[in-house]
């Protein structure tokens, strides 16, 4: 089975039912997921942010975390150093290019929404994977 990396916003637009959802998961059917070693962290974080933004419940919270839990999500082992390195280089946060280095570490396509992201990938050389809308 082929894989891809998928980043905690392609992540997340699937587990708060987006409009992205359904073209995410018809992109991602046949593939495994790996994920940065960041990724629960990152998903705990946004999911506490929408609650303090309001945007989300407490209750959804716990109901978002429970599913993406069942989600099975390989975490990548990663080397940090090189992942600061590009970070420094590129000028992107750590969680952004922890993501990045698991792409490029597992020579696997990335799969996020965050153009941002996708476009430093490809600068990095990081394939990016598109999905129909």
């Amino acid at each position: 089975m082929a894989s891809l990396v998928i980043d905690t916003s392609a992540l997340l637009a699937v587990l708060l039912n987006e409009p992205t959802r359904p073209a995410l998961i018809r992109g991602t059917e046949g593939y495994s997921l790996v994920g940065a070693p960041s990724l629960p962290w990152e998903v705990g974080n946004a999911l506490v942010a929408g609650v303090r933004r309001r945007r989300i419940s407490t209750t959804a919270l716990r109901r978002v975390w429970a599913s993406y839990r069942t989600i099975p999500v390989r975490l990548a082992e990663i080397d940090a150093e090189n992942a600061l390195q590009a970070a420094l280089d590129a000028g992107l946060y750590a969680y952004d290019a922890y993501v990045l280095e698991t792409a490029r570490a597992e020579r696997l396509p990335l799969l996020t929404l965050d153009r941002a992201l996708a476009r430093a990938a490809r600068r990095l050389g990081v394939k990016t994977m598109e999905y129909e809308r």
